[in-house]
């Protein structure tokens, strides 16, 4: 607990923030890629890693990146925990890692949370859907009785799962002053899931639709920066780093008066996986 205690009280004013479908490290720039490439997700290949250093250049610049499709430690990724692995590269001193399905040695399938500002708590969610595994991250940052919780999560493929998922996350998100849901949602932004989720919540996102996929050819904007009415969107764009299937997108905001995050001292690193005891809501 002692690098709690040693974290910089440096207020911040602002937070940018990034979501990114990483796809294992592996880059897809034609729809046939998904066959003749199909064997990298089961399998290890040289580019992968390369492909994971170019994405730890273009994350490392952000306050807080939520990640989907990232692998634990399994045969296809040389058994490197590829959240930690962009932590270290990015140079990110919070960091954690959420496996969502695992399959042994074959594949780690996971979701990640990167930080440069220290959270109070996070929570493994176990999403609602017939078929298990579907999870989400809650990360939560307190300070002066002021709650901001940041979700990060990979939604079912049908409508049905989704629309249940959602719903759950409705009452995650209305049990906190603030909140930012970001991830790979399946959905685009005028869909009957994100229509609920905005009345239930108060959740927006920025005015015009961002295209990330497919990456080559964006046409479809399934991932998604929600944000609480409350906080001031200064800033909103999808990122051309087709290193994916997905483009990334990033949000810089105005934080809420009174929150106040705390900058990790210099030499700090951290895995949450060290101390938090794991809650599962």
């Amino acid at each position: 607990m002692s690098k709690i205690e040693s974290a910089s009280n440096t207020p911040r004013n602002t937070l940018s923030v990034l979501s990114y479908n990483v796809q294992v490290g592996i880059s897809t720039s034609r729809p046939r890629h998904y066959l003749t490439g199909s064997w990298k997700h089961v399998l290890p290949c040289p580019r992968r890693m390369t492909n994971l250093e170019g994405v730890a250049r273009q994350i490392a610049h952000y306050d807080i990146v939520g990640l989907q499709e990232v692998d634990a430690g399994s045969i296809r990724s040389n058994f490197i925990n590829m959240a930690e692995y962009l932590a270290e590269r990015g140079s990110f001193p919070y960091w954690y890692h959420q496996v969502n399905r695992n399959l042994g040695r074959i594949a780690q399938h996971s979701n990640a949370f990167l930080s440069h500002y220290l959270p109070t708590e996070i929570i493994d969610l176990r999403l609602p859907g017939l078929i298990p595994g579907r999870q989400a991250l809650l990360t939560r940052f307190e300070s002066g009785g002021v709650t901001l919780a940041v979700i990060v999560l990979h939604l079912a493929l049908s409508r049905r799962a989704r629309l249940r998922q959602l719903d759950y996350i409705s009452d995650i998100v209305n049990a906190h002053d603030h909140a930012i849901v970001m991830g790979d949602m399946n959905c685009v932004c005028n869909s009957i899931e994100l229509r609920r989720l905005f009345i239930k919540t108060g959740l927006r996102e920025p005015m015009e639709p961002m295209y990330t996929f497919p990456s080559w050819r964006p046409m479809y904007s399934i991932d998604h920066i929600l944000v609480s009415s409350e906080l001031e969107i200064i800033e909103a764009s999808v990122i051309d780093h087709p290193m994916s299937d997905h483009l990334p997108i990033m949000t810089r905001i105005s934080l809420p008066a009174g929150l106040e995050l705390k900058r990790a001292e210099k030499g700090e690193s951290l895995s949450f996986e060290g101390y938090m005891q794991h809650q599962h809501i």
